[in-house]
């Protein structure tokens, strides 16, 4: 699956596999490299995604004058469910 096409939820998962095998050794430093860069690529997808999805829902609360409705979406921290 290209990184390009990926879903936010399977970039999450991605990305946590990559933590989780970080903290659970010690990987050879070439390895660690090599997956810290492919998660400061998943982060980068995963923060574009959020930013375009919250773009859609400023539009989608705007009014017809232009003005965007007092209850703005403001995200919220995930849950953290180990």
């Amino acid at each position: 699956m290209s990184k390009k096409k990926i879903t936010f939820e399977d970039a999450m998962k991605q990305l946590e596999e990559i933590v989780t095998e970080l903290e659970a050794g010690d990987p050879p430093l070439e390895k660690a490299i090599q997956q810290f860069e492919e998660g400061m690529e998943l982060v980068r997808i995963c923060s574009k995604k959020l930013e375009e999805i919250e773009n859609k829902i400023t539009i989608l609360l705007q009014k017809n004058d232009g003005t965007v409705e007092e209850e703005a979406w403001e995200p919220h921290e995930p849950s953290t469910s180990s």
